[in-house]
């Protein structure tokens, strides 16, 4: 016999417990870093620039954009993210197809 305890599997779905309270966060430009044990997701806003910040782009070949959040996931994690992320993206296109959204970068 084994010294090891059983294990129990348990199927369950999780569901956002959302604070109506809490505000909504917009970002329209996402930067992604990653270690061996995680990926940090870096979202940040991204609004129209002046003409004052166009020259200075121009001249320091930066933007600086304010960080909206930043949310941690370990290594497993992303796989997961990726899949459902493509398949939200397949029901998206196919819904909206004949709005005339094109695919490919946006910036």
């Amino acid at each position: 016999m084994s010294d090891q305890p059983e294990r129990k599997q348990i199927n369950f779905t999780i569901i956002p417990d959302e604070d109506p309270g809490e505000p909504r966060i917009y970002a329209n430009f996402c930067s992604i870093a990653h270690t061996p044990f995680d990926f940090t997701l870096t979202f940040c806003e991204v609004m129209p620039l002046s003409d004052r910040d166009l020259r200075e782009a121009e001249a320091e070949h930066v933007v600086k954009a304010p960080v909206r959040a930043r949310v941690v996931v370990p290594v497993q994690f992303v796989p997961n993210l990726i899949a459902a992320l493509q398949e939200h993206m397949r029901v998206f296109s196919e819904s909206y197809s004949n709005v005339g959204w094109t695919k490919g970068p946006i910036h």
